[in-house]
C-alpha cells in the first residue's frame, strides 16, 4: 500500500478506504465475511470526477459553448482515459481480485482499471476532502488536454480584444453573415469587423465557434502569435 500511496502522492489517514477502493466485486463475492466491493466508491468517484473536470473546463474556456464543453468532459473522463491514468499509477498491481478474475487478466482489463481509478479518487475525497481530490485529478487532466485538439481550447476572441483595446478609439464587432445546412448540422458564417473594415471571416457549428474562427483569421492577418 505504501508504494501505491507514493504513486498517488497522498498518505491516507484511514487506509481502509484505500483497501475498499481496490476491492473488486469478484474478490468480495469470493471472500464474503463482511468484505464489500469498490462499487459504491466508484459511484461517488464518478460524480466527484465529473464535478472537478466540469468546473475546470467552465472557468478555463469561458467562450466555449455548452455542447463543446460536454464533449471535452466526456473525452477526459472516458474509459480509455481513466484506464490510462490507472496504469500510470500502477493501480492494477494492488487490486484485490477473485481468483478467476485475476487469472483471466483482470489486472489489465480496461473497465476494471477505469472503475478502480474512480474508486480510489472517491477514497481520497472522503479521506482528504475536495481539494485533495482536485489536485489528484488535475494532475492527469492537464496532461491529457495536451493530447486533445488545441483548436477547441484557444480563446481567439479574447486575444483579439486585448490587441484592439490598445487603441481605445477602435472597436470590434462580430456579424453573422450566413447559415446553411439542416437543423441538426448547421454551419454558421461570421465576419469580424474592426470599425467598418472586415478583418476576418470564420465558420463553425454554432455562432460562438464561428466567431472564434473569425477572430483567429484576424489574428493571423495581424501577424499575432497564436
Amino acid at each position: 500500500m505504501k508504494a501505491l500511496e507514493s504513486n498517488l502522492d497522498y498518505t491516507f489517514k484511514d487506509i481502509k478506504l484505500l483497501e475498499n477502493a481496490l476491492t473488486h466485486s469478484s474478490y468480495a463475492n469470493e471472500v464474503r465475511h463482511g468484505v464489500t466491493s469498490n462499487e459504491r466508491l466508484e459511484f461517488l468517484g464518478d460524480s466527484v470526477l465529473s464535478v472537478i473536470v466540469a468546473d475546470y473546463l467552465f472557468h478555463k474556456f469561458p467562450e466555449t459553448p455548452e455542447g463543446e464543453l460536454t464533449k471535452l468532459r466526456a473525452s477526459l473522463v472516458c474509459e480509455k482515459s481513466l484506464c490510462g491514468f490507472s496504469r500510470e499509477l500502477e493501480i492494477g498491481k494492488f487490486l484485490r481480485l477473485g481468483k478467476g478474475e485475476d487469472k483471466g487478466g483482470g489486472r489489465e482489463r480496461d473497465s476494471i482499471l477505469a472503475d478502480a481509478f474512480e474508486a480510489v479518487l472517491a477514497a481520497m475525497f472522503l479521506d482528504g476532502g475536495m481539494e485533495i481530490a482536485r489536485k489528484h485529478v488535475m494532475r492527469f487532466v492537464k496532461a491529457e488536454l495536451k493530447h486533445t485538439d488545441d483548436e477547441v481550447f484557444k480563446d481567439y476572441k479574447t486575444a483579439l480584444q486585448e490587441i484592439i483595446q490598445r487603441n481605445p478609439e477602435e472597436s470590434v464587432t462580430y456579424i453573422l453573415t450566413g447559415e446553411s445546412g439542416p437543423d441538426h448540422n448547421k454551419v454558421f458564417e461570421v465576419e469580424v469587423h474592426l470599425n467598418s473594415n472586415i478583418i476576418g471571416k470564420g465558420k463553425g457549428k454554432n455562432k460562438k465557434q464561428a466567431e472564434q474562427m473569425a477572430a483567429k483569421q484576424a489574428l493571423l492577418l495581424m501577424g499575432a502569435k497564436i
